[in-house]
């Protein structure tokens, strides 16, 4: 089959935004006087939006709902002001999308990210790329719930069939499953292969110019 588009999820998979993610985080927890994280561990929190990663984040004692949402509105503040100082494209991402667009591909970015950090940091670093860049706007639509994946398929007119869904977590697999479209898990991100696999992979990746064989 024809593939005619491209959903890419964004962290772990466009840009590696951990360090800013962390700093963040870390930076909050310390203005509370909460313990903080490596960046390995806060590697772990990644994927399911920034509410959950806040809640994982907590210490034990300060997971009631009260904690969890002033947290999450301190972090939204400080991790909006310092969303992009680290944050990069992973090697070969831009000559991917160069190569993608000259084949007349669609594009867009589907994260569990909210949404105003998505678009800041998809426009901010890859201004000319994409059709569609979508986060997070409700909890109830967070993926794997495939529902803003088939929205981006009907605007585009292009089948979920005729989709490659590129992530690097077992959640972005679920999604692709969920929407019918083609799982493409890859391997620079923040999860590691077995995940991806057990979750439903159907190509597995190593750098990103390998998409194009898809094609």
């Amino acid at each position: 089959m024809k593939f005619k588009a491209v959903l890419f999820d964004l962290d772990g998979t466009l840009v590696n935004s951990l360090i800013d993610i962390a700093d963040s985080i870390n930076k909050v927890l310390e203005e509370r006087n909460f313990p903080t994280h490596s960046y390995e561990v806060v590697n772990n929190f990644i994927g399911s939006g920034l509410r959950n990663l806040v809640t994982k984040a907590l210490p034990e004692t300060h997971k009631d709902e009260a904690s969890i949402e002033s947290t999450f509105q301190a972090m939204m503040t400080t991790y909006r002001e310092n969303c992009t100082n680290k944050t990069f494209a992973y090697d070969g991402i831009v000559e991917l999308l160069d190569a993608l667009k000259s084949k007349n591909i669609k594009l867009a970015i589907l994260s569990n990210k909210a949404d105003e950090l998505t678009k800041k940091i998809g426009l901010t670093l890859f201004s000319d790329y994409f059709d569609i860049v979508l986060g997070l706007k409700s909890e109830a639509t967070k993926k794997p719930n495939p529902l803003a994946a088939i929205e981006i398929s009907n605007e585009f007119g292009v089948s979920p069939e005729e989709f490659l869904y590129v992530g690097d977590s077992g959640i972005d697999m679920q999604t692709a499953k969920n929407a019918n479209m083609h799982a493409v898990g890859v391997l620079w991100g923040y999860r590691p292969k077995e995940e991806l696999v057990a979750e439903g992979a159907q190509s597995i990746i190593s750098h990103p110019l390998e998409l194009i064989e898809l094609l």
